[in-house]
Parts: structure tokens; sequence; C-alpha cells
């Protein structure tokens, strides 16, 4: 895909991901749909979801894909790292990461983008794909974007993630 048609198809996605977030800020409803919507823009998925921060660990939350992993300790796999350092982790080729944690042998390249709200660690994007080197530049401006309208537009419980309000 050419750089401005890549472009193009993600300015699409978010017009439509602030269409899923208009008059509804429930988290869980607005987690599911991100995923959804990410997971049919991204034909190459395997994985599109999110890990939700308990005040302790990573808990596997709303997702498209097969079976995963459940319990991600901060620090660990590529969810974790990105979750502990705040930033977000572009993996071209899983198989040679020596911090990444298998939960689906068909995912060759990843990025995780932490979710944050006043500081505070919601949780991480996490996409997987069936192609290596599949994530660049453009993916992680446009799903930083993404992570910031989904977490603006939402309402978040805290309590949901071991907090009290």
């Amino acid at each position: 895909m050419l750089e401005q048609e890549k472009k193009s198809h993600y300015d699409l996605l978010l017009a439509q991901l602030s269409g899923l977030l208009e008059g509804e800020r429930n988290a869980l409803s607005n987690l599911s749909n991100s995923s959804a919507l990410l997971n049919q823009a991204l034909p190459n998925s395997v994985f599109t979801g999110f890990y939700l921060f308990d005040g302790r660990e990573l808990l596997l939350g709303p997702f498209q894909g097969g079976v995963s992993c459940v319990h991600i300790a901060l620090g660990k796999g590529v969810c974790g790292q990105a979750a502990e350092e705040g930033r977000t982790i572009i993996v071209d080729d899983v198989r040679t990461h020596a911090n990444y944690i298998s939960c689906d042998a068909k995912a060759l390249s990843e990025i995780v983008v932490p979710m944050m709200k006043n500081g505070q660690l919601l949780g991480v994007l996490d996409l997987d794909s069936r192609l290596v080197a599949d994530y660049d530049a453009i993916d992680r401006e446009y799903l930083e974007r993404f992570v910031a309208l989904l977490v603006e537009g939402t309402d978040w419980n805290f309590a949901m993630f071991g907090e009290k309000n």
C-alpha cells in the first residue's frame, strides 16, 4: 500500500471510530467495537485487542482473534514492556524478539500502544499481524491517534482496573 493510500485508510478508520464513540462512553462497549473496527480495517491481523491494567498486571480485555494469553506482568512481553515504559513498541519479527510472549504462532509482527489517561496506565492496544514487518511509523502515528481518541471518548471506571476513585 502506498504511503498516501495508507494514510487515507487510517483517516477513514479515525472517522469511523469517532462515529462509534458518538453518544457512547461505556468502556466495555467502546473497547469491544474498537477491536472489531481494527480487525475489519487491518486485514493482515491475527489479533486486535486490548489488555487492561488492574493495578498489578495486564489482563486480557475485548479483542478479535484466537484464544490469547490472559495475564501479562509489567515488563514481560511486548505488551508488558510497552505498558511499563509508556511508549509504543513495534516488533518487525516476533520470532527474533527476546522479550516476546507467544500466544498465537500465526503472529509474525506486532505493535503495542499504551493507553494512558492523566498519567495513569489504563492498558495497551495490541495488534498482531500474520506478516513480518507489517507495522511502520505511519501505523504508530495513526494508532497513537486512535488510542488518544478512544481514551478521550470513553468514561473510565477506574474501579474496573483495581483503582478506587
